[in-house]
């Protein structure tokens, strides 16, 4: 597939992001989306290979940058010998995952890219052809970091529970359109939660 201007990529993404808005994803198709662009019908398949291509396209521009510094500097302090508790570490881990999602929560274009995070992260577990932060790998790695008690499959699991659970409070993915109008718990509770469960004990070990 040939590489795309970015002015041609932006212009499929800005008017995908506009309609995804204006109409709900559900209801947008990719002529929709070509229609809008002012470009031939078919720009989306050719840019992005397909309306999926188009979207995780969409939310790795819209997201990413909100989580990658941060993630990035945690990841390199989970490789050092610290004085710090796992609680601790695993609490600064989901802050960073937590806040943006906080953020992206009161604004209706945040709401939309979360909603569509949701309905297209919970099927397959990591979004196709995109940064290693939208899949599970680096979060297990500095889980199990922090908590190398923990065998490699309760890791896994435990992160899979808890990004589960930031999806379906934030996106919102069995409804048809983002849910407006439910406001997510308080922040600090949500990080809590998250903390206490990750960094519970093992379920092997009789605690």
């Amino acid at each position: 597939m040939a590489d795309a201007s970015p002015s041609t990529r932006d212009r499929l993404l800005d008017a995908a992001e506009q309609l995804f808005l204006e109409k709900g994803a559900d209801q947008v198709s990719v002529r929709a989306v070509n229609a809008e662009a002012g470009l031939n019908p078919g720009a989306v398949h050719y840019h992005f290979g397909s309306r999926e291509g188009l979207i995780t396209a969409l939310l790795e521009r819209e997201l990413l940058p909100l989580w990658a510094d941060r993630l990035e500097a945690i990841a390199d302090q989970s490789g050092t010998d610290g004085p710090s508790k796992p609680q601790a570490r695993v609490g600064e881990l989901v802050a960073a995952v937590v806040q943006p999602f906080e953020e992206l929560a009161k604004t209706e274009k945040g709401r939309m890219l979360c909603h569509l995070l949701a309905r297209f992260a919970l099927p397959g577990w990591r979004l196709p052809n995109v940064s290693p932060w939208f899949s599970s790998v680096p979060f297990e790695v500095m889980l199990a970091r922090a908590m190398p008690e923990l065998p490699g499959r309760e890791v896994a699991e435990r992160w899979r529970l808890a990004f589960t659970l930031l999806l379906e409070v934030y996106g919102h993915p069995l409804t048809s359109t983002p849910a407006a109008a439910i406001a997510p718990p308080e922040t600090g509770t949500v990080i809590a939660f998250l903390t206490a469960g990750l960094t519970a004990p093992s379920a092997g070990d009789g605690s």
